[in-house]
């Protein structure tokens, strides 16, 4: 600010002063009002792109959860809970407030928590697929979490595209030690999931006459020619609420006088405005097994030359769907229930949005409590 509209700006009202400091700080310096990603974790492992972190041990007795006092669990639960995010997000989002972190609230609820960071991928990367993350990065992962915790036996935590690699990699692999798997928000049934679902059925009955009637298979592609850039699935996230995204910014023009609001704004807006590329790898499985053939509502999945089999899952298992998740529907996901032979398996319906199951308003009082107690009877 030059000294001339700094003098100026000292004969304007107060409130005046204040929104205009807020809009200068929410649009020059918006990154000095982000509160995410402060939980502190060491970096375990690193293989050039993804990285595994581990989340310390918390020194306080109490912490804040939602503006709420929650005590810090002095037991410690034995099985390790390991966080398996999906593609495209930031990490931000399961460290967003000091007061409403997910790793911080299973930290204080005594578990060891771990979560893989698949990285920001590049071009380089676009030939990544499923059986990239599934075949090779999960089972080297995971064995760094188990030699750096000493435990054999694991929980999975996978939201969205995450549960799809949890789900995958447990199948395929019948790793007899993950003890857990928590299903959030995961497309199992694709074409079941609401109005989108139906733009996937058309585009299945499209596809079909491709298949027949031409040589054109997605796979064929280059996978450079359908590498998705970050700034893509911003948008096409924001797309899936146009309406929701255009009055949050109503709001905070609207409230820009509340200091709090702005810093929360931009502390979320870091999280939504910096989405991470899908490698074109990514994309082409994601088009034909989940959104056009629908593979996962059969109880299988094609990756590569294997066929991985839901039946084949027998560990404990919890699954979840958000009330107002329009991308992935109850429908959607419930039909988890109905292919996996776990004998020990649950499916809940919590408050929230896609995201909001994950890191809402709502979710420290609805969906975390849930998760945590159903995981600590199964972590000892």
């Amino acid at each position: 600010m030059t000294p001339f509209l700094a003098k100026s700006s000292k004969l304007l009202p107060k409130p005046t002063r204040r929104i205009l400091n807020n809009a200068s700080d929410r649009l020059f310096r918006a990154r000095d009002l982000v509160l995410a990603d402060q939980t502190p974790y060491d970096v375990l492992h690193d293989n050039g792109l993804v990285k595994l972190r581990h989340y310390l041990p918390l020194t306080e007795d109490e912490i804040l959860v939602d503006d709420t006092v929650t005590t810090v669990n002095k037991k410690r639960h034995k099985v390790p809970l390991v966080i398996v995010p999906p593609l495209a997000v930031n990490m931000l989002i399961y460290d967003l407030f000091p007061s409403r972190s997910l790793v911080k609230y299973y930290i204080a609820q005594g578990f060891d928590v771990y979560l893989i960071d698949w990285g920001m991928p590049t071009r380089k990367h676009t030939h990544y697929n499923l059986s990239t993350y599934v075949t090779e990065f999960m089972p080297e992962f995971l064995a760094k979490v188990r030699e750096h915790s000493g435990q054999k036996e694991l929980s999975l935590h996978g939201w969205s595209m995450g549960g799809i690699f949890t789900l995958c990699y447990t199948a395929l692999t019948h790793d007899p030690d993950i003890r857990n798997l928590v299903i959030l928000g995961t497309p199992i049934n694709s074409h079941a999931s609401g109005a989108i679902g139906k733009v996937y059925q058309f585009i299945e009955r499209r596809a079909e006459w491709v298949r027949k009637n031409t040589g054109f298979r997605i796979h064929n592609l280059n996978p450079q020619l359908l590498h998705t850039p970050g700034w893509a699935n911003v948008v096409g996230f924001k797309m899936t609420n146009p309406v929701g995204s255009l009055m949050g910014y109503w709001e905070l023009v609207v409230k820009l006088a509340d200091r709090q609001f702005v810093i929360n704004h931009a502390t979320t807006s870091a999280f939504l405005d910096k989405m991470v590329a899908y490698p074109g790898g990514i994309v082409q499985d994601m088009m034909v097994r989940i959104w056009i053939d629908n593979e996962l509502a059969k109880g299988y999945m094609q990756l590569g030359k294997t066929e991985v089999r839901l039946a084949d899952i027998q560990c404990s298992l919890l699954a979840g769907a958000g009330k107002s998740d329009n991308m992935v529907t109850k429908a959607a996901v419930q039909t988890l229930m109905d292919h996996v032979s776990s004998t020990d398996k649950e499916f809940i319906v919590v408050s929230g949005g896609h995201m909001g199951i994950l890191s809402g308003s709502k979710a420290p009082q609805d969906v975390w409590p849930k998760v945590g107690e159903w995981l600590a009877a199964r972590s000892n």
